[in-house]
């Protein structure tokens, strides 16, 4: 509490400090342009889902699904193929179309893509994981390009500097903000359905005395007296518990990323469309066009 604290209070010196100065080291009243302030926001929130969510599937394959590093990787690999297809597509479309109609279809596939995530099992299967990573890539890249188009257009020529400053740091706190989030979150919520899981484990219920009775029909079979498979029978039926509430954690954790992309969603009506031309060197780009205008006039006659 008392690092928490001095975080926050070091970190309204800085504000204070560089609205102050004459030559700040970031230049803070560049957000007070509407569009970059609202794109920030947005890319704060983007990283923050998206980053965390690529670690939540790494751990979630490993730890529970049983997979060895190299196929977890490829169940994420999907992931980057549809990230590079889209950007194909999206760097084509940025300046034809209205670009908060892109953000807009992008985290709506985000949203879609961590809803199946939600769904996850100890049973499923790798294109139940790696289908949902090709829809977040894809979605991811109609994002990343009309965000920044977005943020940076409306900026001067000599705030640029500034402004990518800006952009790029909330982008890399969003990012660390989201896994120190989803990790804390993920132990948080494991203990909480391991407590409400344990606690629902009745001794006397017919299905819990059947699960117990396989079990320690199973550890005899395998040479253990009858104390020992009864012991390991109730150790078993706990460990499945555990994995259940891991399990119901990784999914209160993917919701939680959603919630992140849905908040972008009502920032996008705080934005206004750039349209080819506008923004940042767009006045240059009118006055040459006025100067060759100029030189195609006929000279006057004497």
């Amino acid at each position: 509490m008392a690092l928490s604290a001095l975080a926050v209070a070091t970190l309204l010196g800085f504000v204070i400090r560089e609205l102050l100065a004459a030559e700040p080291i970031l230049d803070l009243t560049v957000f007070a342009d509407r569009n970059f302030a609202a794109s920030s926001l947005a890319i704060l929130l983007v990283a923050l889902g998206f980053n965390s969510s690529l670690l939540l599937v790494a751990i979630y394959t490993q730890q529970v699904l049983g997979y060895d590093a190299w196929s977890s990787g490829l169940t994420l690999a999907p992931g980057g193929v549809g990230t590079l297809i889209a950007l194909m597509i999206s760097g084509r479309l940025v300046s034809r179309m209205d670009q908060r109609l892109m953000l807009l279809a992008g985290c709506v596939g985000q949203g879609f893509a961590l809803w199946l995530m939600t769904q996850v099992t100890s049973t499923m299967d790798f294109w139940s994981l790696a289908w949902p990573r090709f829809i977040q890539g894809f979605s991811q890249g109609f994002i990343f390009v009309p965000l920044q188009a977005l943020s940076l257009a409306t900026v001067t020529t000599e705030r640029l500097g500034n402004a990518t400053s800006g952009y790029n740091m909330l982008r890399n706190i969003g990012g660390s903000l989201g896994v120190a989030v989803a990790t804390a979150m993920l132990a948080r919520r494991s203990q909480y359905h391991q407590v409400a899981l344990v606690g629902r484990l009745d001794p006397y219920s017919p299905a819990m005395d059947e699960r117990l009775r396989d079990w320690t029909a199973h550890f005899v079979a395998h040479g253990a007296d009858t104390f020992t498979a009864s012991r390991r029978a109730m150790a078993m039926v706990y460990r499945e518990a555990v994995t259940q509430a891991h399990i119901l954690a990784y999914a209160d954790v993917f919701w939680l990323m959603l919630a992140a992309y849905v908040a972008v969603l009502f920032l996008i009506p705080f934005m206004r469309r750039v349209r080819s031309g506008q923004g940042r060197g767009g006045g240059v780009r009118r006055a040459r066009n006025r100067r060759r205008a100029i030189t195609r006039l006929p000279a006057p006659a004497d």
